[in-house]
């Protein structure tokens, strides 16, 4: 097995499916086996999920809202997704534990590095919620932190896409993948892998990420014991 620990980030919009808006059961139950899959081998797993499939802050200063409001109507979007995913995790039968960026009670604890590492040690996979808890961040952001916090081996940017391409590929044919990337190189080529806060703690921490496509069931699994079927991002 590749890695050890990993901290997984998904985006709001995959729980989605086929569905415009909400959280499809069909992607929670295929999300659920794939992690149950991995942490059957002895993966450590933290997953941080957006919200992005129930409200986005940005959106919402683009139609007036007040900023710091709906950045935290956002994180209580990714705490909404947190809570469906641990249900369908316990429902496969994994313990879990729920933190937050927001510590709401009966809900979640607040995060901690020890207590996540804690749980982690435990078996259970931990599942974090609530942003970084601060407005202007997004859950790249939020994703990198928390990576660093638990010293995980790799963030695994789940997505509907198998890694990283010079173009959209699903807009320009011609688009071709990359296999490996230097943070600079991806850096100098403006390609959009994670914010650029995100992007630059990761560098500053040597934490690599990889991209891949987590629609695909069997894809983290896949990931986890080193098969190389998306893009690696490192030093």
């Amino acid at each position: 097995m590749k890695y050890k620990r990993i901290l997984l980030k998904l985006s709001g919009e995959s729980l989605m499916g086929d569905q415009s808006y909400g959280i499809s059961p069909a992607m929670l139950e295929q999300y659920g086996a794939d992690i149950k899959a991995v942490a059957a081998k002895g993966c450590q797993v933290a997953i941080v999920i957006g919200g992005g499939n129930i409200f986005r802050g940005l959106s919402g200063a683009a139609q007036g809202m007040d900023r710091v409001q709906g950045d935290y109507m956002g994180m209580m979007a990714t705490l909404i997704n947190s809570m469906a995913l641990q249900a369908e995790l316990e429902r496969q039968g994994l313990r879990t534990e729920l933190l937050g960026g927001l510590a709401i009670e009966p809900i979640c604890k607040a995060m901690s590095r020890r207590r996540a590492q804690e749980a982690l040690r435990e078996g259970k996979v931990v599942i974090i919620g609530g942003g970084t808890g601060n407005p202007f961040f997004t859950t790249d952001t939020a994703s990198t932190l928390r990576a660093v916090e638990i010293e995980a081996d790799v963030i695994l940017k789940g997505t509907r896409v198998d890694g990283v391409y010079t173009a959209d590929p699903e807009k320009d044919p011609t688009a071709t993948k990359y296999h490996h990337l230097s943070y600079s190189e991806a850096l100098e080529k403006k390609l959009k892998i994670m914010d650029l806060t995100a992007f630059a703690l990761a560098e500053d921490n040597k934490l690599p990420i990889y991209v891949f496509d987590m629609n695909r069931p069997g894809n983290l699994l896949r990931v986890v014991e080193g098969e190389e079927i998306g893009t690696l991002v490192a030093s």
